[in-house]
């Protein structure tokens, strides 16, 4: 359904390392910075993540109510994203990680701000 996701910051180079490490754990590589812009773009399993400088060259803020879910493979690297997020600047936010029963099903859930406060979450659906 989505294509893709644009996450605002005000220190690129900042995030830049912040997302390098996460989306490592998830298999995706390097950010790739755009030559016309202070952003990075991030493409693995057909979507792209773009982080950067807003384009309307206002300040960068967090939106109360949005969150961006990644997608894992397991708990184990669930719990490895939010070690990566947390050794680069992300901090971890809300319950510990970890499995619960939610009305979508039985999920492991972990949920980190990026160093510009954005609310980002790994989910695994445990019944699929």
């Amino acid at each position: 359904m989505f294509s893709h996701v644009h996450v605002g910051s005000n220190d690129p180079a900042r995030s830049k390392r912040f997302y390098d490490a996460v989306m490592a754990v998830l298999g995706g590589g390097e950010g790739v910075k755009d030559p016309e812009r202070d952003r990075y773009f991030y493409n693995h399993d057909g979507a792209m993540l773009i982080v950067g400088k807003p384009l309307d060259g206002g300040e960068a803020t967090v939106s109360n109510g949005a969150t961006i879910g990644f997608r894992v493979d397991s708990p184990e690297q669930g719990d490895a994203w939010v070690q990566a997020g947390v050794e680069n600047g992300g901090t971890l936010i809300e319950d510990a990680p970890g499995i619960r029963k939610k009305t979508a099903g039985t999920l492991y859930l972990a949920y980190l701000r990026d160093p510009d406060g954005n609310k980002l979450c790994a989910l695994k659906f445990m019944d699929r």
